[in-house]
């Protein structure tokens, strides 16, 4: 997604934004804020407990299936309580067999980033950014304005994060529009562009409400933190 070209200009940038103001920008891509591990197997599981149901209205017989594994059980028991012992036996396998086949296929990669809700992406990107912006705004000294830029490559999600008092000045259109920028140059392939217009705007709010004053010390490296 990025180049060495796109990592000099998002530094130069950050470098330049900060350089005309008195705040800090950090930019983080990732490539997954998740692993979702919960996904294959709240799929896997859904299909158990929907499909068999939904296959005995359409006329599965489980009896049929527990006839072809049975073989000994016959002699053991009534007709009756071999009826119900087979069909709740068979019921149980299909069962079973959903839950694993289903959990290997939503496992694969690809399967389970398609099937992975949007709001689950969406709260666990911004969970993601505010690990990183808690850990990264400790390091500048309380009320000094900063903006975290955060992006996950595969949920393609962009977070934009502000300071209690970089907010407050600039308020919530800014950094809006700073995401809506590098979200779509993301989807167009284009994050080292994205990145950087994002920064542009990001620095020209900091610039205008937060002025250089002389004693400002480069807290934050430039450079992208790619995770």
């Amino acid at each position: 997604m990025l180049n060495e070209t796109d990592r000099r200009n998002i530094a130069g940038a950050v470098a330049h934004a900060e350089a005309t103001s008195a705040g800090e920008i950090s930019c983080v891509l990732a490539e997954e804020a998740s692993h979702y591990r919960e996904v294959p197997l709240g799929w896997a599981a859904l299909a158990a407990l929907v499909l068999p149901p939904l296959a005995l209205i359409l006329g599965f017989k489980p009896l049929a299936l527990a006839d072809m594994v049975s073989g000994w059980a016959a002699a053991q028991a009534s007709a009756t309580e071999r009826d119900i012992l087979l069909a709740l036996s068979a019921y149980a396998v299909v069962q079973a067999v959903l839950f694993a086949v289903v959990a290997l296929i939503v496992s694969l990669p690809a399967v389970r980033r398609a099937l992975t809700p949007g709001f689950l992406k969406s709260h666990r990107v911004n969970q993601s950014a505010k690990h990183h912006y808690t850990a990264l705004s400790a390091r500048l000294g309380e009320g000094a304005p900063f903006v975290l830029i955060y992006a996950s490559r595969r949920d393609r999600r962009v977070e934009i994060m502000a300071s209690p008092s970089a907010h407050a000045a600039a308020g919530e259109a800014v950094w809006r529009d700073a995401a809506n920028v590098l979200g779509a140059s993301m989807r167009e392939g284009r994050a080292g562009q994205g990145f950087v217009r994002a920064v542009e705007i990001c620095g020209a709010a900091l610039a205008r409400h937060f002025p250089p004053n002389g004693d400002k010390h480069n807290a934050l490296p430039d450079t992208l933190l790619e995770t």
